[in-house]
């Protein structure tokens, strides 16, 4: 997945928040760390504010549907 990709897939899941839309985030972020490694995910939590909307930090490692902490 490209990272325009993943924003803007990001993007609409961050739109409407909630439980179901943070799996979904985290789905994309661990194709995203697949794909692109740690230093990508970070700056997609900080750009998009992903901490905020769903609780995500940078540092935060995404491995299927599961966010673990650092």
């Amino acid at each position: 997945m490209t990272l325009d990709k993943a924003t803007e897939m990001l993007e609409a899941q961050a739109g409407f928040g909630g439980f179901y839309n943070a799996n979904s985030a985290k789905l994309i972020l661990a194709e995203v760390s697949r794909d692109h490694g740690q230093a990508a995910v970070d700056r997609l939590i900080r750009e998009l504010n992903l901490d905020k909307v769903f609780g995500f930090e940078p540092g935060m490692r995404f491995e299927g549907g599961l966010a673990l902490r650092k």
